[in-house]
């Protein structure tokens, strides 16, 4: 275990994720699914003041950063044009499934219950950003899921008391967003041949 104030160093890495791939949307680089990013905006504060309501100490900085960065993509996607990504009814399907999931976590009132239905509710989120990058990966950019991949296991690192609450969120977040960073890089390392 390393010191809880390395969470500290991980919401640093997780701005300096977003901001690049801010500035990649902002030049019509990259073009944010609005659905998952919108989602990933609401599900970690949700998840955030859950893990709060448990007990969760400055790890939970990390899943307030986590939610913070794509509020500020989602306003440069909206007000810059060529950050577009038409949506598909695919997109708002898996949206609503969910906002369904946050729903569920109001009428549980459970905390546990809120992380682990925030968890499947950025699952759905997610969906449509993951067939994006499957898709059209240069579309993305890996940088701000690297970020989170790096910010995961440092929150991870700095556990104490390997409780779900403590661990569920970024240990999830770590996952997703290794699984993207890879999705949106490995057309790039074909190209290579090694």
């Amino acid at each position: 275990m390393i010191s809880k104030y390395f969470v500290y160093l991980s919401a640093l890495i997780i701005l300096v994720g977003d901001f690049s791939y801010i500035v990649q949307t902002a030049k019509g680089k990259v073009h944010p699914n609005r659905v998952s990013w919108l989602l990933w905006a609401l599900i970690p504060m949700i998840t955030f003041a859950a893990e709060i309501k448990q007990g969760v100490g400055l790890q939970a900085l990390m899943t307030f950063m986590v939610g913070f960065g794509p509020f500020i993509v989602l306003a440069v996607s909206l007000l810059d044009k060529k950050a577009y990504w038409k949506l598909s009814n695919f997109d708002i399907f898996c949206g609503v499934l969910s906002v369904l999931a946050i729903i569920a976590w109001q009428l549980t009132g459970n905390g546990n219950t809120a992380i682990l239905l925030s968890i499947i509710a950025d699952i759905f989120a997610a969906i449509p950003t993951i067939i994006k990058s499957l898709k059209n990966p240069e579309s993305e950019h890996y940088g701000v899921y690297l970020s989170g991949v790096i910010s995961g296991v440092i929150t991870l690192l700095t556990i104490k008391n390997w409780t779900f609450a403590e661990w569920g969120f970024p240990l999830y977040i770590t996952i997703m967003c290794l699984l993207l960073v890879t999705l949106v890089t490995a057309p790039k390392w074909k190209k290579l041949k090694i």
